[in-house]
């Protein structure tokens, strides 16, 4: 049985993940950051432990875990597990930039780097790191999130072409709007990080405390299953796509980013 390592399995794009590889006969290690979540998992009948970008020995112990449940292999790596802390960049303090690095690059470095020596010594495998549309483009209030998953574009292009010479497949996935909890668990640090009463755009936060505390309909928005398609496909497929594009917007903002000019990018993007 195939066995993969999910990160950011409780809800949304990870645990719809979680669901589809269990019934595609995939051996699901559905990881989570609170133990609480991982109750709930194993409740449904998925293998879940705990695992927090944030700490190392999480980190140690779930490889561990997941090997010493499979005699010492693991098949796939899926990093989803992302949090964002929207604002202003000129309102984004240090330490909540140095937060949002954490998790959604560091931590993902530091387990991508533990799980290659495994697939290494058995001879296959494959990593799927969770990008975004964000992840070539930027967008206005979403400057930290954006960061991270600039860098997490260019370390996994790199790491592509260091492993092209071994048995290990790097995979990108660059969704666009996706139904996810993502925006609602962005409110406690947005409220702890940023004081945008004290802003010099104090004035300009109404829409995006709009958006951020009652949501909004985006008619491009796909459910999870939409990435979970693609992560099948480079999981499943003989010869992965090095990167797969998720929704119409991610699509689209690809070919813009390729044909206009910067300042004509610029003006399109503000439009929203």
């Amino acid at each position: 049985m195939r066995s993969v390592l999910i990160t950011g399995s409780s809800s949304g794009i990870g645990l719809d993940a979680a669901r589809t590889l269990k019934a595609r006969g995939w051996r699901v290690f559905a990881t989570c950051r609170q133990q609480a979540d991982c109750e709930r998992l194993r409740a449904e009948g998925l293998e879940s432990f705990r695992l927090d970008y944030d700490d190392p020995d999480s980190l140690a112990a779930a490889v561990a875990e997941a090997t010493a449940r499979t005699g010492g292999t693991l098949d796939a790596l899926y990093n989803n597990g992302a949090f964002a802390c929207p604002g202003a960049v000129e309102d984004l303090p240090r330490e909540a930039l140095r937060a949002v690095f954490e998790t959604n690059l560091f931590g993902v470095h530091d387990l991508t780097r533990r799980v290659i020596p495994i697939m290494r010594r058995q001879g296959h495998g494959r990593i799927v790191n969770c990008s975004s549309v964000l992840g070539f483009v930027g967008y206005r209030w979403r400057g930290a999130y954006v960061a991270t998953k600039f860098a997490m574009e260019g370390l996994t292009d790199v790491l592509r072409l260091e492993m092209a010479d071994t048995p290990i497949r790097i995979v990108l996935l660059e969704p666009g709007p996706i139904a996810s909890k993502i925006r609602e668990n962005s409110i406690p640090h947005f409220e702890r990080w940023i004081d945008w009463r004290a802003s010099a755009r104090a004035d300009q936060y109404a829409g995006l405390l709009t958006r951020l505390y009652e949501g909004g309909h985006d008619r491009w928005q796909l459910p999870a299953s939409a990435v979970t398609e693609k992560l099948v496909q480079a999981l499943e497929s003989p010869d992965p796509r090095a990167r797969y594009r998720i929704t119409v917007p991610s699509r689209t903002a690809w070919l813009l980013r390729r044909l206009l000019p910067t300042r004509t990018l610029d003006r399109v993007l503000s439009r929203g």
